[in-house]
């Protein structure tokens, strides 16, 4: 809440809201979001509220659950957008640099990155040493590649450096994040001599028809969200753990973000196809 001098203080409305839920006699809620809103649904079923969880973010960053619904959409749609741009860089011999959402987790770049055959890769996990990933574009263009695709994260940021923000954070809100990939563009432009163009995909990653996978993964979040609370659960979230959909308490859902984690096989498969991440 904004007080008259311009500063903001945090309010607890925790027990007003399980307040008005008795009032109003609903007897249970289905919270569907992110970290945050997992958060607060983590808070109410602490008071005494009977809460299920359903992990939604494009970001995948939610723990205790293999993929969250929304990042398959988000990645097969940076994905296709990756593919495109390969054509236009090549036609014209210009290294792209393609921004994507992913504040803390680089979940999106990593796998879209992958999957579209970038030459380099930046991820908020991984500091970035800007030098080593023009020295891979050149090797490349000396290997007779006239073209390159770098993917950002928007939360990448370069070794001893920090993240790009918009202005300083206020109180109470996140920080405001842009310019990742312009920052890369002009360190590129001055470390190659080449022309370097960005396209920030942004909140198009958010939008449009959802894949086959994440509908029929919000079905079966959903379904299993109602058995949960018919079987008298609570505090919980439901998480994939193919071939099935279990339950896991929302305090431990919530306690971290889920990272990139810099050993994992996706990680390595990057590394084995000659993909920079800038180390």
């Amino acid at each position: 809440m904004k007080q008259a001098d311009g500063t903001t203080i945090e309010v607890d409305r925790t027990d007003e809201l399980v307040r008005s839920f008795a009032l109003h006699d609903i007897d249970a809620l289905i919270s569907i979001g992110g970290d945050g809103s997992l958060a607060i649904a983590n808070a109410l079923a602490r008071k005494g509220l009977r809460v299920v969880g359903v992990p939604k973010t494009i970001d995948n960053d939610l723990d205790k659950t293999v993929i969250t619904f929304g990042f398959d959409t988000a990645a097969s749609f940076a994905t296709e957008s990756i593919d495109r741009l390969h054509s236009t860089a090549e036609a014209h011999r210009r290294i792209m640099v393609v921004e994507v959402m992913g504040r803390y987790a680089g979940w999106i770049a990593l796998n879209s990155g992958i999957a579209g055959n970038a030459d380099a890769i930046l991820i908020p996990e991984i500091p970035y040493d800007l030098q080593k990933v023009a020295e891979h574009i050149r090797r490349g263009e000396e290997a007779g590649q006239k073209h390159a695709i770098v993917v950002v994260a928007e939360g990448a940021k370069p070794k001893g450096g920090t993240i790009s923000t918009l202005g300083p954070r206020e109180a109470g809100a996140m920080e405001r994040l842009a310019g990742a990939g312009e920052r890369v563009t002009k360190g590129l432009e001055e470390l190659t001599g080449r022309e370097v163009r960005t396209v920030v995909l942004g909140h198009l990653l958010r939008g449009g028809s959802p894949s086959t996978f994440d509908r029929l993964l919000a079905l079966r979040f959903g379904a299993a969200a109602v058995r949960a609370l018919d079987s008298g659960q609570s505090g919980v979230m439901v998480a994939l753990a193919p071939p099935t959909v279990n339950y896991v308490p929302l305090e431990d859902a919530t306690n971290r973000m889920k990272t990139v984690p810099l050993d994992s096989d996706t990680v390595l498969t990057a590394r084995d196809l000659a993909i920079s991440f800038g180390d």
